[in-house]
């Protein structure tokens, strides 16, 4: 009986439909996930003068899906393990449509708050099923840049909600802008016919003619016979207790490694998102309009993430991530010096790019260091732990500027945490590395190795 090593073939597959299908998917559901993120930032000015909210109230009211994406991102990362990642990834996105949506049918601050907190859990959840599965899809010599360039997709969801509110709320009232949100659940049924299932999941599941449908879709060359026998490594397999499996065979310090950057990284991105403008203004700058302001900085890191994915898989993934941590923390202090505006745009747009850009990438080494059967659940603990992180930053800074220190400390504090990301990745051991495991296990797995050679070439 032959053996066919499912990820080997993903692994070694080259690119064609089936692979631009999938990330053509998962860089939609991203758009439109960044979109929901953004849409309340948009739209709080407006929701803040309807619904006569003070400031601090306003905040809450923007924050809450902060909370409500942490739980998504842990306890829905983990369900993709357990019920399979198109069942889990349908399920997020009714989540953050219908309840989007919803939060445009509000007129008091509390039911707002409700209806933002559950969207949060679908926003949070969609995001590491959506990783694990253009991780685990992408062939291995481009799987940076794919991971990456599928997250760009949120900085374009940005943009979207940016341009959508400057054209609807003025003439429909910021209702419109969440109300459309709910379009998406039209995809569903599309979602559940195209999406391929996780390999490993399909195994487990003793499904074999979806697999064979898969295999037959990523190696469309790739002649079977029907006593062949697909499997995945051992360290792959879907067997039970998945977030036990983060801690086992000495993934432990690196687990909590990943959470500590992913944690600093999100730090980062939200401390600038809520305070940048104001700290900018504090040194003297005038940004022109907001909009101008936020193209920038999105603009960088579409730029960050795309190039990124570049260097990792040019490169070592785990040494061009901490360099983008430490640059991070540089181009932030130079915020800090007086420059020309030009020249400050240029600043921004690296700050973007070594932000939200080197978040982006340590989710894509999340994806890669975790074997396939505990991907969500690896990357959903990261980023629902990491999400402490998110909430944590405007409050922090929003303290250090009513103490009135000078404009350079909250800056280095925002910068600091670069800087102590970028350690962390330093302890995370690539050894365990799930790919790179892969690579030794195929070395000296001689006879599988040899069996998938003869079946591609029967």
């Amino acid at each position: 009986m032959h053996h066919i090593d499912v990820h080997k073939l993903a692994d070694e597959a080259e690119f064609n439909r089936f692979h631009a299908v999938v990330l053509l998917w998962c860089v939609l559901i991203i758009i439109i996930d960044g979109y929901d993120i953004a849409v309340a930032g948009v739209a709080l000015p407006s929701i803040m003068k309807d619904m006569g909210v003070d400031a601090s109230t306003a905040g809450f009211m923007a924050g809450s899906a902060l909370f409500g994406m942490m739980f998504g991102a842990i306890f829905l990362g983990a369900l993709a393990d357990r019920i399979g990642r198109r069942w889990t990834i349908s399920i997020c996105v009714a989540l953050f449509s219908v309840f989007t949506a919803a939060a445009g049918f509000t007129d008091d601050p509390v039911t707002f708050s409700i209806m933002r907190f559950i969207a949060g859990l679908g926003i949070g959840g969609v995001m590491p099923n959506i990783v694990a599965q253009m991780t685990e899809y992408s062939p291995k010599k481009i799987r940076g840049r794919m991971v990456t360039l599928m997250f760009s997709g949120y900085a374009v969801g940005g943009i979207l909600a940016a341009l959508v509110g400057k054209q609807f709320i003025e003439i429909y009232g910021w209702q419109s802008v969440f109300i459309a949100a709910g379009a998406p659940l039209l995809l569903i049924p599309f979602i559940m016919r195209s999406m391929p299932e996780s390999l490993p999941f399909l195994i487990a599941h003793h499904d074999d003619s979806h697999l064979r449908q898969v295999v037959n879709r990523i190696r469309p060359g790739l002649r079977m016979e029907a006593h062949e026998e697909f499997l995945v490594p051992a360290e792959d397999k879907a067997d039970g207790a998945p977030v036990g499996r983060l801690f086992r065979d000495g993934r432990g310090l690196s687990t909590v490694m990943f959470w500590i950057a992913f944690f600093m990284g999100l730090f980062m991105i939200y401390a600038l998102s809520s305070w940048l403008t104001k700290l900018m203004a504090m040194s003297g700058y005038s940004l022109g309009s907001a909009l101008t302001f936020f193209l920038v900085l999105q603009t960088g890191a579409m730029v960050g993430a795309i190039s990124g994915g570049w260097l990792a898989d040019k490169f070592h993934i785990k040494y061009v991530l901490m360099v983008m941590y430490v640059l991070g923390a540089v181009f932030l202090y130079l915020m800090t010096v007086k420059m020309s505006q030009e020249v400050l745009y240029v600043i921004v747009a690296l700050v973007g790019a070594t932000t939200t850009g080197t978040q982006i990438l340590t989710y894509a080494y999340a994806g890669q260091f975790y074997p396939t059967a505990i991907r969500s659940t690896g990357i959903g603990f990261a980023s629902g732990v990491g999400r402490t992180g998110a909430i944590l930053a405007p409050v922090l800074i929003g303290i250090l500027v009513s103490l009135e220190l000078p404009l350079e400390q909250n800056f280095l504090v925002i910068a600091m945490a670069g800087l102590l990301g970028a350690i962390a990745v330093g302890f995370i051991d690539h050894r365990l590395c799930a790919s790179a495991h892969q690579i030794d296990a195929t070395v000296e797995d001689v006879p599988l190795q040899g069996a998938v050679a003869a079946t591609a070439h029967t």
